[in-house]
């Protein structure tokens, strides 16, 4: 919250994990906006929400399934004009082997974006 200064504006949840999603919503601030990507299965399906604080903030919760899978080309195309650059989500890549390590440690959140195994 003080690194916000408040809380986020807008949290991801791509996880599906009922800790990430509540964490997601708990660390917004007043009227920010929470989307849960993907569908969360088994027993991830019906994951605690801070009710309370969705409505006392006013909070908006969205669901995504993702892109649709008929958009790729458009969005390939961005990436190629350079409309888009995925690759400034990207923190550090790693291979394999360091990929055990990475996941072991992923509470520590030591570092900034996206980590991508780029070696197998």
């Amino acid at each position: 919250m003080d690194i916000t200064r408040g809380g986020a504006h807008v949290s991801l949840d791509a996880l599906g994990h009922p800790t990430t999603c509540f964490n997601s919503i708990n660390n917004l601030r007043r009227r920010g906006r929470h989307v849960q990507v993907g569908l969360m299965l088994a027993d991830h399906a019906q994951p605690a929400i801070p009710m309370s604080k969705v409505i006392a903030h006013e909070l908006e919760i969205y669901g995504s399934h993702g892109m649709q899978a008929h958009r790729y080309d458009a969005m390939m195309e961005m990436i190629a004009s350079g409309k888009l650059a995925p690759e400034r989500l990207v923190g550090k890549t790693i291979n394999l082997a360091q990929s055990i390590d990475a996941l072991m440690n992923m509470d520590r959140f030591d570092t900034a974006g996206v980590t991508v195994i780029t070696e197998f």
